[in-house]
C-alpha cells in the first residue's frame, strides 16, 4: 500500500511541475538588450532622487543616533 501512495505522490508532483512549466512557457519574453536599455534609462532619470547615490542630509536621516553612548 505504501508503494501506491508514493506513486500517486510522484504523479501529483509531476503534474505540478508540468503546470509550472506551462505557466513559464506562456510568459512574455523581452530581449535582454531592450531590458538593459530600459534599466539604464530608468537609472539616469531617477538617479538624482536616489538616497544611495546622493546621500541623506544629516538632519533628515531617521537612522542617525540621537544620543551618544557614554560608559562610566
Amino acid at each position: 500500500m505504501s508503494g501506491t501512495g508514493c506513486s500517486s505522490n510522484s504523479v501529483l508532483q509531476a503534474r505540478r511541475v508540468v503546470e509550472q512549466l506551462r505557466v513559464e512557457a506562456g510568459m512574455e519574453r523581452v530581449k535582454i538588450s531592450i531590458s538593459a536599455a530600459q534599466l539604464v534609462q530608468y537609472c539616469q532619470e531617477h538617479g538624482r532622487s536616489d538616497p544611495l547615490l546622493t546621500g541623506i542630509a544629516t538632519s533628515a536621516n531617521p537612522f542617525k543616533d540621537k544620543k551618544t553612548c557614554v560608559l562610566l
